[in-house]
């Protein structure tokens, strides 16, 4: 059965997740999920599916969304980031492969550059250039609302997002990057994914899915298991 775990974070709480396969592994998966999502959802199925594959897997609330402290306008991508590494932290793996899903997809990223333990990155609709956010700066509020809209965020939120540049992403990722995304994404343009993955120096794939969108249907998000933990046996984790 799946177990609950609270990690600190800066004087706060994490609610983590972590499904366990029947046999122990050294390969280890943490999912970072999407700006206003949680780890509830898709989340549920890609853990249950990563532990049959034999996989430890993790799902968990960054600050601000679900179960975890703080509210939605308190977040940012520094504290996402502090949140997926104090995860990793708490469970220590011996090697690790990181998924995040369009703002997760960031998150993962950033981390992915120098945290020690990972080995691959996986990533849906990521964010990986900023331009998508620009489009939300007219709707920030004062920050510290309840709500889990724009009109809870603060200003300041984009200074901390600008202070992340996908060029270090692009100097120093040195793990296999695969990243699926959905070729009428109305909210992060397929065209960013083709980018990074043409700017990156290690190795990188690209899996364009016809007629989806952001959200993938169930048979796309079928179709990404299959194809993602295939990669993960042949590329990150062969025998």
């Amino acid at each position: 059965m799946p177990t609950r775990h609270t990690v600190p974070v800066d004087g706060d709480e994490v609610v983590a997740v972590h499904h366990r396969p029947d046999a122990d592994s050294d390969g280890w998966l943490f999912f970072s999920h999407g700006f206003v999502s949680d780890k509830e959802g898709s989340y549920v199925g890609r853990c249950e599916r990563a532990a049959a594959e034999g996989y430890d897997a993790v799902r968990f609330d960054h600050r601000g969304c679900g179960e975890s402290d703080l509210s939605f306008g308190e977040q940012n991508l520094s504290t996402r980031v502090a949140d997926l590494r104090a995860v990793i932290d708490y469970f220590d793996p011996p090697s690790s492969v990181l998924f995040g899903s369009s703002f997760g997809g960031k998150v993962v990223f950033h981390v992915g550059i120098d945290e020690p333990s990972v080995e691959a990155i996986g990533t849906r609709a990521p964010v990986t250039y900023t331009e998508p956010f620009e489009n939300y700066r007219q709707e920030v509020g004062s920050g510290g609302g309840t709500g889990s809209g724009w009109g809870a965020v603060a200003d300041d939120f984009f200074e901390d997002l600008g202070s992340y540049g996908f060029g270090e992403v692009e100097d120093e990722l040195d793990v296999p990057v695969a990243v699926f995304h959905g070729r009428d994404d109305a909210t992060v343009g397929i065209e960013q994914s083709f980018d990074a993955v043409a700017a990156l120096e290690t190795d990188a794939s690209l899996h364009a899915y016809a007629d989806e969108g952001h959200s993938f249907s169930r048979e796309a998000e079928k179709r990404l298991r299959d194809t993602f933990f295939g990669w993960l046996e042949t590329t990150v984790f062969p025998e």
